[in-house]
């Protein structure tokens, strides 16, 4: 089965038995950008993704794996808004050419909270040619790590949900097309966060060595910051998210998700 992987931090834990090579013989990975997942994941051409919690709702026959996300209760530090002017007179946004959950939550976030709608651009994710561009920036993943917090008023998007909504925010999850079995596949993921949990010093010293920054600060990243587990409250974030985003005409009516397996709440689907 092929299978694409966001290669930023945040998604390690999730796909450890990948990078380290346990009993994955029945899988082929390919590394790849966000968006690239989901497109790959909507042609055909990848059968399992860890893709934008948003285009589940945007790609037809999708099933998602019970139990497993990227999310992030309160701050998450990957998922910045970065702006030379305050919020609410943002009238230009440069968007992470790489991103499609962040972009709708910045586009919810900036309506609901601050009473604009800007006119939106998307580019590479190189902040200093994203503000030349524009009043402000959307900036996802390891890029946002290295942001430092006092060239720009910093946003963090997973804060301001948590203080519009009173939710988690779930930024991805992994997502099995139309007529790829399901016999093995659950576990084998569930099993691949629990390995990344406990080797999770192991992987903040390779990850220190590639974006520079301290175990400390990486260690409170992944553990702090994220969570892992598709639970209760992530799918009422969800929920209110797939509502928001219909009333904004960021995706069709929100349709239930349909989980592989399942569901690990009370109901079967989340609208």
């Amino acid at each position: 089965m092929r299978v694409g992987i966001v290669d930023y931090l945040n998604s390690r834990p999730l796909a450890w038995a990948f990078r380290k090579g346990a009993d994955s013989g029945a899988y082929a990975p390919f590394h790849l950008p966000p968006a690239e997942v989901a497109a790959r994941l909507e042609d055909g051409s990848l059968d399992i993704g860890l893709i934008p919690s948003i285009e589940v709702q945007r790609i037809p026959g999708l099933r998602v794996l019970p139990g497993l996300c990227i999310a992030a209760t309160h701050e998450v530090r990957s998922v910045l808004l970065v702006s030379k002017v305050p919020p609410g007179r943002i009238r230009r946004l440069a968007l992470d050419e790489n991103s499609r959950t962040s972009v709708a939550l910045a586009k919810i976030v900036l309506n609901r909270s601050y009473g604009v709608e800007p006119e939106c651009v998307s580019q590479p994710p190189e902040i200093e040619e994203m503000m030349q561009r524009a009043d402000a920036a959307l900036v996802i993943g390891d890029p946002a790590l290295r942001v430092s917090p006092g060239d720009y008023l910093v946003l963090d998007l997973a804060a301001e949900w948590r203080q519009m909504s009173g939710l988690p925010f779930v930024f991805a999850v992994w997502a099995v097309r139309s007529g790829i079995a399901a016999d093995g596949l659950v576990p084998f993921f569930q099993n691949s966060l629990q390995m990344g949990l406990e080797n999770l010093d192991e992987l903040i010293a390779e990850a220190g060595e590639q974006l520079g920054l301290g175990s400390q600060e990486l260690h409170e990243y992944l553990t702090v910051n994220l969570s892992f587990e598709l639970g209760d409250e992530e799918l009422a974030g969800l929920q209110e998210f797939y509502s928001l985003a219909s009333e904004m005409d960021l995706i069709p009516t929100a349709r239930p998700l349909s989980f592989l397996g399942a569901c690990p709440s009370e109901s079967d689907s989340v609208e």
